[in-house]
């Protein structure tokens, strides 16, 4: 099994894990309800997407 050669400094290794951070999820306001949904998804509350109703509630 190979050996670490050189030590990974701090910066170097925090740059790397800056990459993967978690962003919160984007929210636009269901036109119908005004309720919060993600965007190009049919609205859970009242079942409309692009003002027409898709799902039954």
């Amino acid at each position: 099994m190979g050996l670490q050669q050189n030590r990974t400094s701090k910066q170097k290794k925090r740059s790397r894990r800056a990459q993967q951070k978690i962003t919160p999820p984007v929210l636009v306001k269901c036109p119908q309800c005004h309720e919060s949904v993600k965007p190009h998804y049919a609205c859970t509350a009242c079942g409309y997407y692009d003002a027409k109703k898709v799902v039954e509630k």
